[in-house]
């Protein structure tokens, strides 16, 4: 029931920012809206608007944003299809764009919770090298042997390379800075060390500042993931869909909120990134269309492009169960 519960969680996380951002940018622009609904299946709850029906679905994994003219021509002025090139594409974009806010925002609500190191000293071990040498708690480690201290891990990291030499630290200390002269000995690992650990912060300014930064660090690994499916350096074999979703969130909640918060965030982020690739039936590739009519003048047709974006999401249907296979099998052929 725990992870059921976590799972349907994640997948409203994924999808329903994303038609919230749709959604919002769609009416900003001017769009009309025929139905914005959360979840999907049959209709529990409906409410008429102005011109927007609001409803609530049997299943909640998502939702949908219904635009007239999005899929059809249309004599309404306001249909998507009747817009500019630039609205088209801030609509399309926007779901992805919302998925990537939900990234930083869970990232950041991880971080704050849990708390992050910084460059400030918390402990500082007794006969330790940092005790001999003066260093105290409260201290803000400003570098090491003239190499700037940028994070806490640049801290072990400047020491493990010493070599167990001695080192200058440069620490301020309210306000005034310190030199300090120090030799890291080896630790229960080999590596050298010198006594100390990290202040702890929950600064919530500094938490959406790590989530952003969290959060591109995951980006640039993904583009680089995806290079490598490719390029053949990882095969499809490796690829997962709902039922390895599903799975994933098993497995890390078991080992506590942080995890199931990280994975939220890498598949809110993978989402928006997927989602953006100029594929037939993924708004990346209904943003192409938009752009090829931009810069030739020519517009495709409705039926055109909607047969090409329903041959998309045929082949888009045969790799989930490609994957769906391949999760089933991982999972049951252990």
């Amino acid at each position: 029931m725990k992870t059921a519960i976590l799972a349907i969680l994640l997948f409203c996380i994924m999808i329903f920012p994303h038609e919230l951002g749709h959604f919002i940018a769609a009416k900003k622009t001017g769009v009309k809206v025929n139905e914005f609904a959360f979840g999907m299946g049959p209709t529990i709850w409906k409410k008429q608007g102005r011109e927007t029906l609001y409803s609530i679905r049997l299943f909640p994994i998502g939702g949908f944003c219904a635009m007239e003219g999005e899929d059809e021509e249309s004599d309404e002025p306001r249909a998507f299809t009747n817009k500019k090139p630039w609205q088209k594409i801030v609509i399309l974009a926007a779901g992805s764009f919302m998925n990537v806010v939900c990234a930083v925002i869970v990232m950041s609500l991880v971080l704050g919770i849990m708390g992050f190191t910084t460059t400030a000293v918390d402990n500082v071990q007794a006969g330790s090298p940092a005790s001999e040498a003066g260093m105290i708690s409260g201290d803000v480690i400003k570098s090491i042997d003239g190499a700037d201290i940028e994070q806490w891990s640049d801290v072990p990291n400047t020491i493990a390379a010493s070599g167990g030499k001695t080192l200058d630290v440069v620490v301020d200390r309210d306000g005034i800075e310190k030199k300090l002269n120090l030799t890291p000995i080896a630790g229960e690992d080999g590596r050298y060390v010198m006594g100390i650990t990290s202040k702890i912060s929950h600064n919530p300014f500094t938490a959406v500042k790590e989530g952003a930064k969290a959060t591109w660090n995951m980006t640039i690994t993904m583009f680089d993931t995806l290079k490598q499916l490719f390029t053949g350096k990882v095969g499809t074999e490796n690829l997962s869909g709902p039922v390895g979703v599903v799975q994933m969130v098993s497995e890390t909640s078991e080992y506590g909120f942080w995890y199931y918060g990280f994975l939220t965030a890498l598949i809110c982020l993978n989402l928006a990134i997927i989602n953006m690739l100029p594929l037939p039936a993924l708004d990346g590739g209904r943003i192409i269309f938009v752009i090829y009519t931009m810069i030739t003048g020519k517009k495709v047709s409705q039926k055109v492009e909607g047969t090409i974006h329903l041959i998309g999401m045929a082949l888009l249907f045969a790799l989930m169960i490609y994957v769906t296979f391949n999760d089933v099998t991982r999972i049951f052929g252990r």
